[in-house]
């Protein structure tokens, strides 16, 4: 309880805000449910809240004093395992080619919203993340570490949105999930490679664009 009180008094702006966001988000989405008498794209929803899980874990680590090195090392592990589902939102845009045309607009409203407060949950994350590594290796290592991280979480949407795995299947599918991985590595995919090497750029531009806005004095 003490933990839960520290971290919603030292987040207390962030949080008002992404709440004020998100429930803009679910409010629009009853809007084209009522509109649409259907309850299509409530699946967004729970993408959100699989979405909130790396930025609590991270916002977790960061309110702490002191971590050990293997706790660290196992909450990178399980925040890395489930970061690509906050920036998977932006994939569902593909979504709209089942929208009926004369609310197209509210659909493509719905799923953007949605989407932008994945891809700021990310932003968010992955910010606390780099402050995190920062104290954990070496200062060298940061960069390179935070480029394989976009790698891997957009290599990670791809195995989600056209494999159609989740982050738990690591656990109760595994052999399954590297093998298609394993497929994907060392046999020749273009739209695999392509995804990945491109939606890592997409990403990690973001992320440090915004972070040189946050910087600047202007």
């Amino acid at each position: 309880m003490e933990l839960l009180k520290t971290l919603i008094l030292n987040r207390f702006k962030i949080l008002s805000i992404l709440t004020i966001s998100m429930a803009f988000s679910i409010i629009i989405l009853m809007i084209r449910i009522k509109f649409h008498h259907s309850f299509y794209l409530l699946f967004l929803v729970w993408n959100l809240f699989l979405a909130i899980i790396p930025f609590a874990i991270t916002t977790t680590l960061i309110s702490k004093s002191k971590l050990h090195k293997i706790k660290f090392t196992i909450s990178f592990g399980v925040w890395l395992l489930f970061l690509p589902n906050a920036p998977y939102i932006i994939t569902d845009l593909l979504h709209i080619n089942n929208s009926p045309q004369h609310l197209l607009w509210l659909d493509v409203l719905v799923i953007i919203s949605f989407a932008f407060n994945g891809l700021i949950l990310f932003m968010l994350s992955l910010s606390d993340m780099e402050k995190l590594l920062k104290l954990h290796i070496k200062p060298k290592f940061v960069f390179p570490m935070m480029l394989l991280i976009f790698g891997l979480t957009a290599f990670g949407i791809y195995l989600g949105r056209f494999l159609r795995y989740n982050s738990w299947e690591i656990l109760n599918n595994p052999l399954s999930l590297f093998s298609d991985i394993f497929q994907l590595i060392f046999e020749p995919h273009f739209e695999a490679w392509v995804f990945t090497l491109t939606f890592a750029s997409f990403l990690a531009m973001t992320y440090y664009m915004l972070k040189a806005f946050s910087n600047s004095k202007i």
